[in-house]
């Protein structure tokens, strides 16, 4: 899967930087039809680590799908007998009958992996009011606003198995990143983990802006 994906460059090359055909064919529908791969919100390092969390994990969680290149990988790493949620409104198509972000999330994802996979096309309050699965390993990476991130841990933190794991998204500054300090899940992650991790909760490892948490002992 790693070929079939545009990951995220860094330093990140600025929009007005980029040829007028890139910018065209950054358009969803040109993943959807097949003729780009889908287009990363995260680096290659990144989608390593979250393969990595997902291999031994049997139910799957990711809030906020976008092109659905994360999803894919985690699809293709999970084990078969796995299940994968994918939790997003898809709400940002202009054209909501075609709505074509979620037509090229779909394409990517099915073409990854063999478990099953399912659609929670709604937000991320309202997916988890009749939620009561258990959950190995949850990405949040949905709206980034600091007072967000905070309530999807609250809602969906109590789901995560004894030995699982959370991963954050554009949670923390690296070397020639674009999270920023004012990043709502950077001033989440160190207000509630850095400032005194809320036990037993603790960091376990960061890859350029991921951080995972996990009642686990740090890797």
């Amino acid at each position: 899967m790693k070929s079939h994906i545009q990951f995220a460059q860094v330093p990140p090359v600025p929009l007005r930087a980029r040829s007028w055909l890139s910018r065209t064919l950054g358009h969803s529908f040109f993943a959807w039809i097949g003729l780009r791969s889908p287009i990363a919100q995260h680096t290659q390092a990144e989608h390593e680590a979250l393969m990595r969390y997902s291999r031994a994990a049997r139910s799957v969680v990711e809030i906020g799908v976008a092109e659905g290149a994360s999803a894919a990988g985690l699809r293709e790493a999970m084990p078969p007998d796995g299940t994968l949620y994918l939790v997003d409104p898809f709400h940002l198509s202009r054209i909501p009958a075609l709505n074509f972000l979620k037509r090229a999330a779909q394409r990517a994802v099915q073409t990854a992996g063999k478990g099953p996979t399912v659609w929670i096309e709604a937000f991320s309050h309202d997916a988890v009011r009749n939620w009561k699965l258990p959950i190995d390993f949850l990405l949040i990476d949905g709206d980034h606003r600091e007072a967000a991130v905070e309530q999807d841990w609250k809602d969906w933190s109590p789901f995560v198995t004894s030995d699982g794991v959370v991963a954050f998204h554009d949670a923390r500054e690296f070397p020639s990143g674009w999270p920023t300090p004012d990043y709502g899940p950077v001033l989440f992650m160190n207000r509630y983990f850095r400032q005194g991790s809320p036990a037993p909760w603790s960091i376990i490892e960061e890859v350029d802006s991921l951080v995972f948490v996990s009642r686990r002992k740090r890797a």
